[in-house]
């Protein structure tokens, strides 16, 4: 069901905030005496035992980027991180696109040909995919599954490249439509000619914006739908069945009308999620109920591009996105193969704001996707683990925004009966900022779980506490024990 959860920017009246900013990093500890008297002999309180408040939430492990190298082994060098994900709290993994393209062996698979050729056919100059073999791709699904890992699989309807030359009575010249066995399509399955796409006896075109125009794939052929998802040995079941892939990533969705999705979704059900390239959430709101599916949350990717890049300015973090209308569907994420080798910088977020907005993505409600690169950064690589084990630990519960201006976001998740739940403070004035704020916690210890402060405090008996967020930087607290 669609909820609205209520954002803003200063919360006075709710939550009694005071105006107690302060960018002096010698401010005092708020952790008051007792009036001179001798105080009783107690045991200190600790950090908690993250590992104690599992609350069932994982994160989805982007398992590669653009161009991948080396060639022809990318299977084997995923396959080596999966115990290492796993234990940082993954519970999905990304591929890339498992079938041969066009470019061969230099394909990254979203020019595909042969849906079927996993690289076991000599075709487009090559027998293996970019990523390697097929028996490699299994042995790595396999190694996955055995960690408890779900593998989701690229899926490309909307276009295909790489077949041979025919004429087309539609378009009145020879069109590179024909997939067979010596055209781009060894394997035989889901032969192709330009009936199955656009013009053709159905329709000139689609609704869906047009991408390698003339094989542009009609998915109103019945025969297109038989291979792609209706036949016992279509795409989708053939993959879930055979190949043991658990769930969809579905590539330009633009391309085509939602319902394709939702038909898909209902011949072999799974996790899915699709690439709609909009940052505006009404968009995606419209899609996701469209089709069924979930939508990368690309209106919380580029708020967050505005509030720590291109405007410097935390109140865009208070702006529409997907996550607060459908959170179950909204997969959010801070980089992509896609945004990491665009050439305008207003389409990626600059490395130096990355871990700020992969503390946003991970504290917050949504399904966070780590890129492949991010993770496997040395300089990222232990502050993520943590950001992850938060993730999956004490991020839960409602989300409640307790104050936002243009340097500053504090955010709570309220918890349950038994997790205490979390407060983010985000900073990006270049001096240390502490502000007040009303909590639940009363009487409580408290720390900074991000490991980005030592400051610690005492919550007063009427909830009030001051939080310290790092200059440029961000701080996690909640309660020891």
């Amino acid at each position: 069901m669609k909820r609205k959860l209520i954002y803003g920017t200063v919360f006075t009246a709710l939550l009694s905030l005071s105006a107690c900013s302060s960018d002096d990093a010698d401010t005092p500890d708020t952790d008051g005496g007792n009036g001179g008297e001798n105080p009783p002999v107690t045991s200190q309180p600790q950090a908690l035992d993250l590992n104690a408040y599992k609350n069932g939430q994982g994160v989805m492990m982007q398992t590669f980027y653009w161009d991948v190298e080396p060639r022809g082994d990318w299977w084997n060098v995923i396959n080596d991180h999966i115990e290492d994900w796993a234990d940082a709290g993954v519970n999905r993994l990304w591929l890339p696109v498992a079938t041969k393209g066009q470019s061969g062996g230099y394909s990254m698979g979203y020019d595909p040909s042969d849906y079927f050729d996993f690289g076991e056919f000599n075709q487009q100059g090559t027998v293996e995919t970019r990523f390697g073999s097929r028996a490699e791709l299994e042995s790595l699904i396999s190694n996955a599954h055995d960690h408890n890992l779900e593998v989701i699989a690229d899926i490309v309807l909307n276009h295909n490249s790489g077949g041979g030359e025919e004429f087309n009575p539609y378009r009145n010249k020879n069109t590179y439509t024909l997939f067979d066995e010596t055209h781009g399509n060894a394997s035989g399955m889901f032969n192709r000619s330009y009936k199955d796409y656009h013009p053709n006896d159905i329709h000139e075109r689609d609704s869906g914006d047009l991408f390698y125009a003339e094989q542009d794939v009609c998915h109103d052929q019945e025969r297109v739908q038989e291979w792609f998802w209706k036949k016992d040995n279509s795409v989708a079941k053939y993959y879930k069945n055979v190949m043991g892939f658990d769930g969809w990533r579905f590539d330009y969705v633009k391309g085509f009308e939602p319902w394709v999705v939702k038909a898909w979704l209902n011949e072999v059900g799974g996790f899915a999620v699709g690439e709609n390239y909009d940052g505006n959430g009404a968009v995606l709101e419209k899609w996701v109920e469209d089709s069924g599916a979930s939508a990368f949350d690309f209106a919380c990717f580029y708020k967050m591009e505005e509030a720590f890049d291109r405007n410097k300015d935390l109140t865009f973090l208070g702006k529409d996105m997907l996550r607060k209308t459908y959170p179950e569907k909204a997969v959010t994420f801070v980089a992509n193969h896609d945004t990491e080798k665009d050439d305008n910088v207003d389409n990626r977020i600059d490395e130096s704001n990355k871990m700020k907005a992969y503390a946003y993505i991970l504290t917050h409600d949504g399904y966070p996707t780590i890129f492949y690169s991010d993770y496997e950064n040395a300089i990222f690589q232990d502050e993520l683990k943590n950001l992850m084990l938060i993730h999956n630990s004490l991020a839960t519960g409602e989300v409640e925004v307790l104050f936002n201006d243009n340097d500053e976001y504090i955010m709570r998740r309220k918890g349950t009966a038994t997790n205490p739940g979390i407060i983010l403070y985000i900073n990006t004035n270049s001096n240390v900022k502490r502000r007040e704020i009303n909590s639940t916690w009363a009487g409580k210890k408290i720390m900074d779980y991000a490991k980005q402060t030592s400051y610690s405090t005492t919550v007063a008996e009427n909830g009030t506490v001051t939080l310290e967020a790092p200059a440029n930087s961000y701080s996690i607290y909640s309660i020891m024990e």
